[in-house]
């Protein structure tokens, strides 16, 4: 079973004066992986572009590249996907009932996994984070036992407030606030994972607009979401086999079949939707960005 969204993500940048180049890097191209298949994508600009390419970064995300200089006092950005997700298999949770030191990768088990238990630079792994982390990851304890605990914690210990950090702020500030957004969440929970040397992904996408019948809606709809994702050795010990748990400490659950994953990597700046260069004299900007994730019936 599965379900088909069809994605708009328009990113639009004002200037108070003339922009006589523009250089920008996108990350708006939904992941085809185990659970997900890519069936339409675009992503439109105007001014047109006059050079644009698309490349694969280390991680497997696609990325777009585009070079407008035509002058402009606004750029807009669109991406527009149609995107299947199956409803997550039960089975796919098998195996995780080991303890969960037994799922720490090594270069043997999990090669391609250790790059997500290293911490970041400057460092985001602090004693509070270790300690915090410590209360769920006990001794033998089961490990999707323990990652059910830690995110309903952090949904419960942290209030989500738009606004109250941006892109760059530490995880260490989101600990001493006990407040933030979803990406600080996911960041925390990815800390959290690696400081007792487990393997987490950043994960960057979007969250179904309308929820399916009877279920509620979700903190992060209408804007570009993140969780986190811990690896799970599999029959393969192989971390391409999709051996991974995504979970979602904003809305405190798994990720399910209203999750679309746009791309992932150990961090929100290894994956922003949008970054760029601009050459201009404007002393003001602004930006507003709008996301729908429709379902698709019939």
């Amino acid at each position: 079973m599965s379900r088909r969204y069809r994605v708009t993500h328009r990113t639009t940048y004002s200037y108070s004066d003339d922009v006589t180049s523009s250089y920008g890097r996108a990350y708006l191209t939904p992941r085809d992986h185990p659970g997900q298949r890519l069936l339409e994508h675009d992503i439109v600009i105007d001014p047109v572009p006059s050079d644009r390419s698309i490349g694969t970064d280390v991680y497997g995300n696609t990325t777009s590249y585009f070079h407008v200089t035509a002058e402009h006092r606004t750029l807009e950005v669109t991406g527009e996907s149609l995107v299947e997700v199956d409803v997550p298999d039960p089975a796919g949770l098998d195996g995780a009932e080991l303890p969960w030191e037994r799922a720490r990768p090594t270069t043997d088990t999990g090669p391609l996994a250790v790059e997500f238990t290293l911490d970041l630079l400057p460092p985001e792994i602090t004693p509070e984070v270790t300690a915090y982390a410590a209360e769920s990851l006990t001794p033998g304890r089961p490990l999707l036992e323990a990652i059910t605990d830690l995110n309903t914690r952090i949904h419960r210990d942290f209030r989500y407030r738009s606004g109250s950090t941006t892109v760059s702020t530490r995880v260490a500030d989101v600990f001493a606030a006990r407040e933030g957004v979803c990406q600080d969440f996911a960041r925390i929970g990815a800390a959290c994972l690696r400081a007792h040397g487990l393997a987490a992904r950043y994960v960057s996408g979007y969250l179904a607009t309308d929820p399916p019948p009877g279920k509620e809606r979700m903190v992060g709809a209408d804007a570009t979401h993140a969780w986190s994702a811990v690896w799970l050795p599999g029959a393969e010990e192989d971390d391409r086999t999709g051996r991974w748990i995504a979970f979602d400490p904003t809305n405190d659950q798994f990720a399910d079949e209203r999750y679309v994953t746009v791309a992932w990597g150990r961090d929100y700046a290894d994956v922003p939707p949008l970054r760029g260069i601009i050459y201009t004299d404007a002393e003001q900007s602004t930006i507003t960005v709008s996301v729908d994730v429709a379902p698709v019936t019939g």
